[in-house]
C-alpha cells in the first residue's frame, strides 16, 4: 500500500540486469548454454537477461513442437519411393478447418481406385497446426513438421502445398522426432513378427 510492492518489483528487475553483466564477465558474451550452435534458454541455472541473436543463433526446438503436416515416404535400397499414404481421406475428414484436399489415383484400365494419392494439397493459410491429421492417420503417413519459417511474398500462390512440397523421407522424420520414430518402428516390427508367427 505504501509503494513497497513497486520497490520490490524494481529491485527484482535491477537484480536481473546486474546478473546479466556479472555473467558476461564470468562466462563471456554467451553466458547461456549452446549445443552445436543452438541456444538453450531452458537451463535451470541460467541467470540474467539475454536475447537470442536470430537468425544467427537459434533456440533448440522441442521434439513435440508441431507445425505444418508433411507426407512420409520410404526409400528402398534401389532408390524407389514408397508413399505411405493410401488416400483414405481420414485426415481430410477430421481436419477442423478442412484445409486438406486429396484426389485418389484410379487405374486407367479398370477405373478402380488405387491406394495412393494422385493429388494431395494442404492450404497452409487455413491450417491450424492441431495435429489431428497425424494423430488419426492409420498408416503413419502424415506427420507434423518442425519447419516454421514459411514467410513468402505471395501467399496465394506459395501457401497451397502440393505433394511435391509435402513429401519428405522417413529419415527426416527420424531426425526431428527420434523418440517417436523409435517407438513406432519397434511397434511395427512387433506387429510384423506377430503376423509371421500366425502364418
Amino acid at each position: 500500500m505504501n509503494g513497497s510492492g513497486i520497490i520490490s518489483g524494481l529491485w527484482i528487475t535491477f537484480r536481473h540486469l546486474m546478473n546479466t553483466y556479472i555473467q558476461d564477465f564470468q562466462k563471456g558474451r554467451k553466458h547461456y548454454y549452446t549445443k552445436e550452435g543452438i541456444a538453450d534458454r531452458c537451463a535451470a541455472d541460467t541467470k540474467g537477461i539475454f536475447s537470442i541473436q536470430y537468425p544467427e543463433e537459434r533456440l533448440s526446438i522441442p521434439e513435440n513442437f508441431r507445425f505444418i503436416p508433411f507426407l512420409v515416404y520410404r526409400e528402398d535400397g534401389n532408390g524407389n519411393k514408397s508413399i505411405l499414404c493410401t488416400s483414405c481421406g481420414i485426415c481430410a475428414k477430421v481436419c477442423p478447418p478442412q484445409c486438406i484436399s486429396i484426389k485418389r489415383t484410379t487405374d486407367p484400365n479398370t477405373g478402380r481406385p488405387v491406394p495412393t494419392p494422385a493429388e494431395f494439397y494442404i492450404d497452409v493459410d487455413i491450417c491450424m497446426n492441431c495435429g489431428f491429421c497425424a494423430e488419426y492417420c492409420p498408416f503413419d503417413a502424415i506427420k507434423m513438421d518442425h519447419d516454421f519459417e514459411l514467410s513468402v511474398v505471395d501467399n496465394r500462390k506459395s501457401n497451397l502445398f502440393d505433394m511435391k512440397t509435402l513429401l519428405k523421407p522417413e529419415t527426416y522424420y527420424a531426425k526431428i522426432r527420434p523418440t517417436y520414430f523409435a517407438e513406432e518402428e519397434s511397434s511395427r516390427r512387433e506387429k510384423e513378427a506377430a503376423k509371421k508367427a500366425k502364418e
